[in-house]
């Protein structure tokens, strides 16, 4: 039910996010005939995933109120907006899916998407997704130290909206890769422009997620043996896997795959374009998609933290008594080298990304040359003969 949850919460936004910052924008850029049928095949996958995250929530909700391990649907209904802080953020994140999946809806229409509503339906309804998104990661109390709660919130925000926009944004992308998603005769000018684009929202995601990431990995493990000795160390160690084997796919669309695709348009190979784009493109995403939501299913596993299960076993197996109850281990405390690390960190993910983006844009600007010239020696050129 957990994993219900994320992949519509996290689906709905990261749709939106590509009609929004990647798709869309190309698609206006080619024409009104591109735009229409992009938005509106978007938008009908944002809104079934939008409404769905209404009885996901609530089926995990019900299964959490049964006493007998069932689902109780009435008192899931009764405690959103009970009074409680809980209730509030499940309420929130109730509505606010349906909120926006009501936004949304009149772009399913082909009729509404070249109006000027477009662009602000779209908006609004990624800002009603994304809180309903952040209500997850919300304190549901008023925190002792607002200061550290806060900036872990803001961690938390970032490891979510970045993963939702990523795997969103691939979802999109395959629907995007089936028949009657972009007009034949403009395929090759959008997937051009529309995998340069989400190269960039993708690389600013996994940006996010690694720094994210490397900051959750400092306040819940202390070294690289917990990964090994502690269930929560486990469970992190086959998440950080999967999402490397994501990386490595990324890097190869990156480096490979979208630098071939420039150099067949620019060599006006539509036969090699047109098999690419029909049978290897796809097949590339769907796995990279898998992998992805592959990764939301292992995330709901990690509870606690690997430094509290190896400080309660330790304190276990010294434990005069099996039912005595044991101790939790404090939080980490920040300090200045921790300030500085994480500077460096940060500096060295956004310097590997951006060098990462102008290596590939190097490879595919080479290989687009390399296929103009090519083409200029055709038969019809004497000097090509």
């Amino acid at each position: 039910m957990a994993w219900a949850t994320w992949i519509t919460l996290m689906g709905f936004v990261g749709l939106i996010a590509l009609a929004l910052f990647a798709a869309g924008p190309v698609a206006r850029r080619i024409g009104s005939d591109t735009l229409t049928p992009v938005t509106a095949r978007l938008a009908r996958a944002a809104v079934v995933l939008g409404v769905l995250a209404v009885p996901a929530v609530l089926t995990d909700l019900a299964h959490g109120a049964s006493e007998s391990g069932g689902y109780d649907y009435a008192a899931a209904w009764n405690s959103l907006y009970d009074g409680s802080g809980t209730g509030l953020l499940s309420g929130l994140e109730v509505t606010l899916a349906l909120v926006g999946a009501v936004l949304v809806a009149p772009l399913a229409f082909r009729a509404v998407v070249g109006g000027r509503a477009r662009s602000w339906l779209l908006g609004i309804g990624l800002v009603a997704g994304a809180v309903a998104l952040g209500t997850t990661k919300f304190p549901s109390e008023a925190p002792d130290d607002w200061g550290r709660t806060g900036f872990e919130t803001l961690i938390w925000m970032a490891h979510l909206f970045g993963g939702a926009t990523w795997i969103g944004g691939l979802a999109g992308l395959l629907l995007l890769a089936l028949p009657g998603g972009v007009p034949e005769t403009v395929r090759g000018a959008f997937w051009s422009g529309a995998i340069r684009r989400f190269s960039v929202l993708a690389m600013s995601c996994v940006a996010a997620i690694v720094l994210s990431g490397l900051f959750l990995y400092w306040g819940h493990v202390d070294g690289p043996s917990q990964l090994f000795t502690t269930m929560y160390g486990r469970v992190l160690g086959v998440k950080i896997l999967i999402f490397g084997t994501m990386l490595l796919l990324g890097v190869f669309n990156q480096f490979w795959l979208h630098p071939r695709i420039e150099a067949l348009r620019a060599g006006g190979d539509q036969r090699r374009l047109r098999t690419i784009l029909l049978r290897q493109f796809p097949a590339l995403l769907a796995v990279e998609l898998l992998l992805g939501m592959t990764v939301l299913f292992v995330a709901p596993f990690l509870h606690g933290s690997a430094r509290n299960q190896a400080f309660q076993a330790e304190a276990a197996a010294h434990a005069t008594s099996a039912s005595a109850e044991l101790p939790k281990i404090p939080a980490k405390q920040v300090s200045a080298s921790t300030w500085t690390w994480g500077t460096a960190e940060t500096l060295l993910v956004i310097a590997a990304m951006a060098a990462g983006y102008r290596a590939s844009g190097r490879v595919a600007r080479r290989r687009t040359s390399a296929a103009a010239v090519t083409t200029s020696r055709e038969p019809d050129d004497l000097v090509g003969v």
